[in-house]
Parts: C-alpha cells; sequence; structure tokens
C-alpha cells in the first residue's frame, strides 16, 4: 500500500554567506523573487502537491521564517482599515493552517543529511517530501507535484534530476542510471560530487526529493562523506535495490538562488512568467541589451 504524501522538510539553516551583507540580518531563504521569499516558492509548490505538515529546519537568526508564517493581526488591520482588500486577500491566500508548520534547531552544520535526520520526529514512519528553497523551479505544472505522480505510481523514492556540463560533475550528487522510461530513470547508483572522469553520468539531483521513511535509519549512522559532513546522496545510495528508486527529468527551468546570477537570472524570468509585468520588464530590458 503506497502511503499518502502530506510531509515536507525543508532544510533552511544555511547562513547564506554568498550573499552578505544582504543576509547578515536576514535569511536567505527571505531573499525575494519578484515579490515573493524563496521560502514562500518552496511552501506553495508543495501544497500543491497536496502536502499539508512542514518542518523547517533552522538555525540560528531565522526567526524571520517563522514569523513570515504568522497572522500580521495589526498589518491585516491597517490594511483592512485603508480599504487595500487586494493586498489583505492575497496575504489570507497565503496563510497556513494552525498547526501546519514546525521548526527543529540543527545546531551544528553537519551537512544536508544530518539537517534531515534532525527531523526525524516529524517523519516518522511517512513518505517526506524534501524542498531545498535555494533552487526554485519554474515550470508549468509545479515540480514537485510532477515527483508526488511518480511517488503515486511506483510507491517509491523519486528524485528530481537535470542534465548538468560534465566538467562539473564535482559539484553534485550524480546519479548512475538504469532503465529509462521517457523522463523517468532507474537509479541504480549515487555518488556525491565525483570527479568529471569517475561520473558514472551528467545527471544531477537537484532540490527536490521524495523519500521513503528508511533513509533516516541509514542517517542515523552518522558517517562523514564529501566535505567530512553527513550526505543525504550517501543515505540514499543504501537504499537502492531494496526499494524502488527513480529519477524523473521534470518539466520546467531550475534557478540556483543560492549563486548570484542564478538569482538575478530567476528574477527576470519570473517577472517575465507575469502578465502585469512582463511588457515593462521586457521595454526596460532592451535599454541594458547593447551596454
Amino acid at each position: 500500500m503506497i502511503k499518502p504524501l502530506r510531509k515536507a522538510v525543508l532544510p533552511v539553516a544555511g547562513l547564506g554567506t554568498r550573499f552578505l551583507p544582504a543576509t547578515k540580518a536576514m535569511p536567505k531563504e527571505m531573499l525575494p523573487v519578484v515579490d515573493k521569499p524563496l521560502i514562500q516558492y518552496a511552501v506553495d509548490e508543495a501544497r500543491a502537491a497536496g502536502i499539508e505538515q512542514f518542518c523547517l529546519v533552522t538555525g540560528r537568526g531565522k526567526t524571520a521564517l517563522i514569523d513570515h508564517f504568522d497572522i500580521a493581526f495589526e498589518l491585516e488591520a491597517t490594511l483592512a482599515e485603508r480599504g487595500k482588500r487586494d493586498a489583505l486577500v492575497l496575504l489570507r491566500e497565503e496563510a497556513m493552517p494552525p498547526g501546519s508548520i514546525t521548526t527543529v534547531r540543527q545546531q551544528v552544520p553537519l551537512g544536508l543529511g544530518h539537517a534531515i535526520w534532525c527531523a526525524r520526529a516529524f517523519i516518522g514512519d511517512d513518505a517526506f517530501a524534501i524542498l531545498l528553497p535555494d533552487d526554485l523551479v519554474l515550470s508549468q505544472t509545479p515540480c514537485m507535484q510532477q515527483l508526488a505522480d511518480v511517488y503515486h505510481e511506483t510507491g517509491g523514492n523519486v528524485l528530481a534530476v537535470a542534465e548538468v556540463p560534465h566538467e562539473q560533475t564535482n559539484r553534485y550528487g550524480i546519479l548512475d542510471i538504469g532503465h529509462a522510461d521517457g523522463n523517468r530513470v532507474e537509479v541504480n547508483g549515487l555518488v556525491e560530487k565525483p570527479a568529471p572522469k569517475d561520473a558514472p553520468s551528467n545527471l544531477s539531483v537537484i532540490g527536490r526529493y521524495i523519500l521513503l521513511p528508511e533513509v533516516v535509519t541509514f542517517l542515523s549512522q552518522m558517517e562523514r562523506g564529501a566535505g567530512n559532513e553527513v550526505q543525504l546522496t550517501d543515505a540514499m545510495a543504501k537504499m537502492i535495490g531494496h526499494t524502488p528508486f527513480h529519477g524523473l527529468k521534470f518539466e520546467g527551468k531550475r534557478f540556483d538562488c543560492g549563486d548570484k546570477i542564478g538569482f538575478l537570472e530567476a528574477q527576470i524570468a519570473f517577472a517575465l512568467a507575469r502578465p502585469d509585468l512582463a511588457p515593462a520588464v521586457r521595454d526596460f530590458l532592451k535599454l541594458y541589451a547593447n551596454s
């Protein structure tokens, strides 16, 4: 029996050093793309896939992430008093049901695998999604919904994957692939940041996963991998052969918003996808096209 997919873990404990000084007093996940912070895009994408419960794995100085999903009574009262109904409706549409968000603290930066392990009580015996807010995906069908469709069909682990330049495999978790069926590939193995000469393919895992709870058992061993960190890739690799494991070449464009160029590109792409903004954005881009 395939378990319902109702939970998501969002690792958000990183320091955001690549965006200093902007992130000195603000979590990097609160950086806005057009008019929504990265964390909101991730939560909205998960909710579109039917996910109802969220665990934010936080660190020091991340309280703004929790405040963002709280009800701002004073702000809503002011908007109502001033007749700003559109803004008020927008806030209420984004509101989260009471009890739908919990947090745990990752006190030490021991890697993505360690962050997921910190959420073990929240995960329990359920399948769960992982969304890394730094990875933003622009697509017709939300990326997590695409993964959820595969999960509901196979009942196993599903990873969002994308092709990367072969010379850059040492930056990513790379798949060793088996049988391919359209955009879906069977995962025979996973290698964290292999040298290009050792990479089994150029298919990289991006920041969207659906995993079975058994992964926590392997994370609990606290084995150190690349960068002397507890790597999620290593724990997933141990599950291969025991449970169904697939990669999905998702429809859409992924933007690495942990990188300044990727973040700037996302601003333009998401603005151009908005009918209310696209004409003006195209006009001002022309001014800089030849500069």
